[in-house]
């Protein structure tokens, strides 16, 4: 119990003695001080934004039927024109073979009504039938021709009923979810797709962004186009805090800013090499803030008064200024970095400033001085403790 009452009272008289200074003799408090210096920060700002494919595109029946054969599952990756689904054909071949057999019923009437028009112009240069017999011959021949014509048509659209019923990815892509199954049945009416392919070689990240945050970023005037030129690459920030491997580029700016929300969308687009994003996922885009010969002080340093940020600066005469600053609204949190009211060589107090008052004297020493200072008294106080303990 006693070796605990001696250690308390000796931790008591080295916090005491840290930056106080013995008051009962007048000597000036000793305070840790560091000299202004500009260095590079690498700061960033982050937007929340929702993840698509570069193509979602839903896939749908172009004729009615049931589904009779699913030929990939959900999440599978395929290619251009790899069938999807197939759908029951046995009416759509039946109609392309009716439409068939109509084709060869009017080439049939066509041949027939090309001989009649034929004889018919023998008979008539030989003045044995009139013109009108053999106009309306020809007219006849015309009439079985555009039959044909339609019968082929129909054939053509009995073909592509028939095509439809294997039902083909449009593009690259990964397979979403698939609601119909075998025995389903379909049609180009169904409220939902029969499932979604999105291509995700590339992929879109869609986030918001305020007009402030906007006129941060272009600074400089320009076109769209020369705008988007100026801002730099851009990281993604997977919703497990990782970052993702590959930067991507801002491609567009909204050109009108919500009323309601202030904020402008924009799109970046990411390439997606390995299949690691998805279509649908989030994450953060994440600008770089690149800031030259900027003053880094810790924000120990500084006490804040009505939303504003002050140091003491030390004077020539070992006094203290109390210095209104302003900080870059971006930190890491350690650190503030300096955008006005403090220059580079000057010395600021990064301990116990809220102890501190404008024009009070102190001792300056360096940090280093602090620690050594520090360090010894936690020696002395161990062999304080040791030598109680003999006792």
């Amino acid at each position: 119990m006693k070796s605990r009452l001696v250690l308390l009272a000796c931790c008591l008289t080295l916090l005491s003695s840290c930056g106080q200074g013995d008051k009962g003799t007048g000597k000036t408090p000793e305070f840790a001080v560091i000299e202004a210096k500009t260095t590079t920060a690498n700061l960033t700002n982050s937007y929340p934004a929702t993840i698509k494919g570069k193509q979602d595109v839903e896939i749908r029946p172009m004729v009615s039927g049931f589904i009779t054969k699913l030929h990939v599952d959900e999440g599978a990756t395929v290619r251009k024109g790899q069938v999807l689904f197939s759908i029951d054909p046995v009416q759509y071949q039946a109609a392309v073979n009716s439409a068939k057999a109509a084709v060869e019923t009017a080439k049939a009437a066509v041949n027939t009504q090309e001989l009649t028009v034929n004889n018919k112009r023998e008979l008539n240069k030989k003045n044995i039938i009139s013109d009108y017999d053999l106009q309306m011959a020809e007219n006849q021949l015309a009439q079985t021709k555009a039959q044909l014509a339609q019968a082929n048509a129909q054939l053509v659209n009995a073909k592509n009923n028939l095509s439809y019923t294997s039902v083909t990815s449009p593009s690259d892509g990964v397979v979403g979810s698939i609601p119909y199954r075998v025995g389903s049945l379909v049609s180009p009416s169904v409220a939902s797709p029969l499932t979604t392919v999105a291509d995700i070689s590339e992929m879109y990240a869609y986030f918001s962004m305020t007009e402030r945050q906007l006129l941060s970023q272009i600074r400089e005037g320009g076109s769209i186009k020369e705008i988007l030129e100026k801002m730099p690459d851009v990281q993604l920030q997977l919703i497990d805090g990782t970052m993702y491997a590959d930067s991507g580029r801002v491609e567009t700016i909204s050109g009108v800013i919500d009323q309601a929300t202030g904020s402008v969308t924009m799109r970046a687009l990411f390439p997606n090499k390995h299949n690691v994003l998805r279509s649908g996922s989030t994450g953060n885009v994440v600008f770089p803030n690149l800031m030259e010969n900027v003053i880094m002080i810790p924000q120990s340093a500084t006490t804040e008064i009505q939303d504003k940020k002050f140091v003491f600066v030390l004077q020539p005469d070992n006094t203290l200024k109390n210095t209104e600053i302003k900080v870059f609204k971006l930190n890491d949190g350690k650190y503030y970095y300096v955008t006005d009211g403090l220059k580079a060589g000057e010395k600021i107090v990064i301990e116990g400033v809220q102890n501190l008052k404008d024009g009070q004297s102190i001792t300056p020493i360096t940090p280093a001085e602090k620690e050594a200072e520090y360090q010894k008294a936690l020696k002395d106080q161990k062999e304080g403790n040791i030598q109680t303990a003999f006792q």
